[in-house]
Parts: structure tokens; sequence; C-alpha cells
């Protein structure tokens, strides 16, 4: 455990007061590689938090100088789904904030940057970032804007007018920090900052999220919602671990090729249904609405109540 307050914690608590948007801002400088102002933060039906979120994520929205939306979320735990949650994220707010009757040339600019502490999708890199480009399928050629449309939408690219995806793979970081993004990065999996830390908004971070600064609630609030964390990521990496394991004890009985290739995938469901089954037991112990549940797992209301 770090000794400074996690980034999570820190976006729920802290982070929305004015005073502390440096620490917001710093981030983004970083990512983006320009500098962003926040103006202000924006209520959106995206990011309305739900009794499950409490503590597997938290989100923000944010208005920089420029009238560009930034959304910032933390996803504690693994949702097989979480790509098309970032689409419908970026939608809802193209559409939510623009009104009715105004031109398109009035759709605003979204960055969506999404801080996950699981394994999403399979690479090698710890950030990634993602834009809309029109390339020719016969000479492969990139589609621009025209100089008018240049100069009315003050953007050099097509790529600019559309949202941009960031996705940062915290968990994944396991060295020492040579770049400012690396700081953040390091920052955000470890609840670290090391004093040679220069990264934008960290020397920030580093005077007013110190864990020492909170109140005895506060930091008993907060270390529930650490272990809240622990709780569910070890149910589902134990869970995940005895599929495997039952997959290929299975597919070693059967010593052909299609049994173990069978073995595996019964598994696999095997293991990932006793997985969902021990999550939502687990749920439903700490009095999270069935409701919830039945979000969070995808299981029928009869069998949660039958738990």
């Amino acid at each position: 455990m770090g000794n400074y307050i996690r980034f999570d914690w820190a976006m729920k608590r802290l982070l929305r007061d004015k005073a502390n948007f440096k620490v917001l801002e710093g981030l983004l400088t970083t990512l983006l590689n320009e500098e962003i102002k926040i103006v202000n933060l924006l209520e959106s039906e995206s990011n309305q938090e739900e009794e499950f979120d409490k503590y597997n994520r938290v989100d923000m929205l944010a208005e920089n100088s420029k009238k560009e939306l930034v959304l910032i979320e933390v996803q504690n735990n693994n949702e097989y789904a979480y790509f098309q949650r970032m689409l419908f994220g970026t939608s809802k707010l193209v559409t939510e904030y623009i009104n009715r009757g105004e031109g398109y040339d009035k759709v605003r600019k979204v960055y969506s940057v999404n801080i996950v502490y699981f394994s999403l999708g399979h690479g090698k890199d710890i950030v990634y970032h993602g834009k809309t480009e029109f390339r020719g399928i016969h000479n492969n050629d990139i589609l621009e804007l025209t100089p008018f449309q240049k100069q009315t939408f003050k953007v050099d690219a097509v790529s600019q007018l559309y949202p941009e995806y960031y996705i940062l793979k915290v968990n994944d970081f396991n060295s020492v920090a040579k770049t400012p993004l690396e700081e953040w990065i390091e920052y955000l999996n470890t609840g670290q900052i090391p004093e040679s830390a220069k990264a934008p908004g960290l020397d920030v971070a580093r005077e007013k999220l110190k864990i020492d600064n909170m109140s005895k609630d506060e930091k008993n609030a907060y270390y529930r919602h650490l272990d809240n964390i622990v709780i569910l990521r070890d149910n589902i990496n134990t869970e995940r671990a005895e599929g495997r394991a039952e997959g290929r004890a299975e597919g070693k009985a059967e010593g052909l090729k299609e049994g173990r290739e069978e073995g595996l995938k019964e598994g696999r469901e095997e293991g990932l249904k006793e997985g969902i089954i021990a999550v939502a037991m687990n749920m439903k112990k700490m009095g999270v609405p069935t409701e919830l549940i039945i979000k969070a797992t995808g299981m029928d209301e009869k069998d949660i109540e039958g738990l």
C-alpha cells in the first residue's frame, strides 16, 4: 500500500475540488502531450455512480478550455465488453452535449481516458491510443480536411474531430519510470510518488494526496474501499485459476487432442460459471441490491435469490 491515496479514491473525494484540478490537468497534459486546462466538471448520464460501482469503477467528466470533453474512467475489475463500454460512453457524450437543432459543426470533441487495473485485450504495451482516420482502399492515402474546414474547425486532421481513446493498462507496468508518462503510470499502479518524479501534476498530488492527511473516518472508509477491491479481484482470479486447472486435468485424462480441447473448454466455462456465482454470493453478502448483481454478473434473479 502506497504512501498516497489511490487515484480512483482521489477522484471520488478530492480531485473534484477546483483547488486540486492541477492533478488531473497534469495527468492529461502528460498523456495528450499538450497543455490541458480544466474549466469545470460536468455531470452526465454516463457517469452516474451506482452501488456496485462504488468500488469497482469511478469516472469523471471534465471540460477543458477548448470546450472539449474529457471522460476519465477507472475500472478495477475485468469487464469482457469494456471496449464496447468505451464506445458507448463517448457516443452518449456526443449526443448529450449538443442542443437540439444545432448544426453538426457544434458536435464536441471527446477524449476517453481509461485507466484499467485488469488485462484488457492482448497487447505488449502499457498505453494505447485510438483515433479515427479514413484511408483510401486503393491508394492508401489519408483523407484530409480542406483549407476551409481547417480554418473553420481550427484543427489539422479529420481524426481531431472524432473521439479519441486512451487506455492505460497500469498493472502491466513493472519497470523503473524513465518518462513523465511512466511516472504517472507508476503512481497509478503502486500509489507511490518518488521524490525524483517530475511529471506535471505529481508535485501537487504529492502535497494533496497523502494518506496521513486523512481523518480517521476517511481512512477507515478508504481502507474498506481497498478491501472490497481485493475481495473482488481475489474471487475472480481464484475461480479463473481453478477453471484452468480443471480444464487441464480433464483434457489430460482424455489423452486425445479432441478430448484436451473439449476439456479445456468445459473447464474454462465451468470455472467462469463458478467464478460468477462466487462473486454474486459475495456481493449478496455485502448487501448489494439484486438488480445490480444481475447487471454485474448476468445471472437470473431466481438463481441469485437461491444463493
